[in-house]
C-alpha cells in the first residue's frame, strides 16, 4: 500500500538542567521566536519555534543524553517508512510513545513520526 513522507523539522536535544536558557539561546540564533513553552507531552520537556522557513517542525527538547541536533520524517503510516528507510540501510533502534527512533547507515539518529498537518509545507513525497 501507498504512502506519504516528508522532513517534518528538526529537534536540538539539550542535555541541560534547565531548558529556558537553552531555547532561549536557540530562537535568538535562528531569529525565531519560542512559541510554546509547554510543547512536550508526556512529562517530555519541549519548547517550540516559530515562524520557521517552511512550516518546519522546530522544537528545543531536554534529553538525558548527550546534546545533539535530529531530524524527524513525518509519514501517514510510520510502520511503512520504517520499512522503506530499512531497505535504504537505516535500522530502527525502538519505538518511543508515538514513533520510531531510526539510525541511518552512517550513524545519525532520526525519528519517523506521524503526519501533522499533510495540507502544509511542501507536498509530501509518495512511495509505493
Amino acid at each position: 500500500m501507498a504512502h506519504r513522507s516528508r522532513l517534518a523539522g528538526f529537534i536540538i536535544d539539550c542535555n541541560v538542567d534547565d531548558l529556558d536558557p537553552a531555547a532561549a539561546f536557540w530562537s535568538d540564533a535562528l531569529g525565531m521566536p519560542v512559541t510554546d513553552r509547554e510543547a512536550g507531552l508526556d512529562g517530555a520537556e519541549y519548547q517550540r519555534l516559530g515562524d520557521t522557513p517552511s512550516d518546519l517542525h522546530i522544537e528545543v527538547q531536554k534529553v538525558a543524553h548527550p546534546s545533539r541536533v535530529h531530524l524527524d520524517i513525518e509519514s501517514d503510516d510510520i510502520d511503512a517508512e520504517a520499512a522503506r528507510l530499512e531497505k535504504l540501510g537505516a535500522k530502527r533502534i525502538g519505538f518511543v510513545k508515538r514513533w520510531w527512533v531510526m539510525e541511518a547507515p552512517t550513524g545519525q539518529r532520526f525519528c519517523v513520526v506521524r503526519m501533522r498537518h499533510p495540507g502544509k509545507g511542501a507536498p509530501p513525497n509518495e512511495w509505493p
